[in-house]
């Protein structure tokens, strides 16, 4: 990910958007978007949501009626498709890193606004549905309560003058395209965090580009520090997943000398799509043979270039032999770092090495030594 840009003075006010960037509301366009389309005669196409990211509804409506060729007007679309959302809007998760982002920014009293290209009624809705985040925010601008909505700055703008600051002192997370040339066009600093896999090259004018919410260095921006880092890894709420060993492209032992192995995330793709690509770490459980320290990486390994999100476990131990096909249960209890590519195949593997030492010091730490007793690590059903 990109460092961030010098800049010539302190950040004191932060201005968050809201969906792609706080709530992951891609599992919920589909849910609601698919089966309309199957009403009409039409299949989804996932490759084509992301020309949804940072529309208004209006503009979003209208590019899913010209995609899919449907007899509709934008405005009967809409009032066809608003009420099957309102429904779902209390199902929309938050993103990793985002409640944290947003408890710390307000405990440690930065003012902080939210906007979004969404109606303000709209934004009241979903916030309201987690607890602390409106009383969070200093200011909420809504798309209707300016002439123009990204990536025209007016919502920024309108957002800094609310909090009774000026622009240069504001810094803006985005996920979308246009909300980043909003932010900048704003005269405000700009963390881009894309919600589209793979297109962080299109972020070249954001003042930093990063890989998740977790990812957040407040202290580059002059503002406090987050304190619950330990030991190179941040504790994270645990999460599980199972299923066989595979061998997916074979190259862990084959090409890097270390023995990780693929898991079928098509098993668990709702569980794994929740989650940021990264390294992570946790423990591993086998029936017939114990539960062990792994590491792992989540993601598409941009030095292999993957086309498919994948989860690459590598149990920190050293077995003798393969156990593909065997029933892989793991608990995942911690992150150290985003995605990242490499120059060579020698640095790549020199960076998986540590992150292995890094999971096998904290694994032993009492906070996350816990978990090792999960009942799901021998059998899932009981968690």
């Amino acid at each position: 990910m990109a460092a961030p840009k010098p800049f010539s003075r302190l950040i004191s006010h932060v201005i968050l958007d809201l969906d792609g960037t706080l709530l992951n509301t891609d599992s919920v366009v589909s849910k609601v978007v698919k089966p309309f389309l199957v009403k009409n005669g039409k299949t989804w196409d996932s490759k084509k949501a992301h020309k949804l990211v940072g529309k208004t509804p209006y503009e979003a409506a209208a590019v899913v009626l010209e995609d899919y060729g449907l007899p509709y007007s934008t405005e009967e679309f809409l009032s066809m498709i608003t009420p099957m959302f309102s429904e779902q809007w209390c199902n929309i998760k938050p993103l990793p890193g985002a409640n944290r982002l947003i408890k710390h920014l307000r405990s440690n009293g930065v003012p902080t606004a939210l906007a979004s290209n969404l109606p303000r009624s709209n934004i009241e809705a979903k916030i309201s549905c987690h607890q602390g985040w409106k009383e969070s925010f200093s200011a909420i601008v809504g798309g209707d309560e300016v002439e123009k909505g990204k990536p025209s700055p007016d919502i920024f703008w309108e957002a800094a003058k609310r909090m009774n600051t000026t622009p240069s002192n504001c810094l803006v997370i985005e996920d979308s395209l246009p909300g980043v040339t909003a932010g900048k066009a704003a005269g405000m600093h700009v963390i881009a965090v894309p919600s589209v896999p793979k297109k962080t090259a299109e972020f070249s004018t954001a003042d930093e580009v990063i890989n998740s919410l977790l990812d957040v260095k407040p202290e580059n921006w002059g503002l406090p520090p987050f304190k619950d880092w330990i030991e190179g890894t941040l504790p994270i709420e645990p999460w599980f997943i199972s299923g066989p060993m595979i061998k997916g492209f074979g190259r862990g032992s084959k090409v890097l000398g270390i023995p990780t192995a693929n898991l079928p995330a098509e098993n668990f793709s709702d569980v794994v799509s929740e989650h940021t690509s990264g390294v992570y770490f946790g423990w591993a459980g086998l029936s017939t043979r114990g539960v062990y320290k792994m590491v792992m990486s989540i993601g598409w390994n941009p030095y292999f270039d993957n086309t498919e999100k994948t989860v690459e476990p590598w149990l920190l131990h050293d077995f003798g032999e393969d156990f593909y096909g065997e029933e892989l249960r793991l608990a995942i209890v911690g992150y150290i770092r985003p995605e990242a590519n490499f120059s060579s195949l020698e640095s790549l593997i020199e960076r998986i090495h540590e992150d292995g030492r890094i999971a096998e010091r904290a694994l032993d730490l009492p906070m996350y030594a816990k978990y090792k007793d999960s009942p799901y690590l021998r059998n899932p059903l009981q968690q």
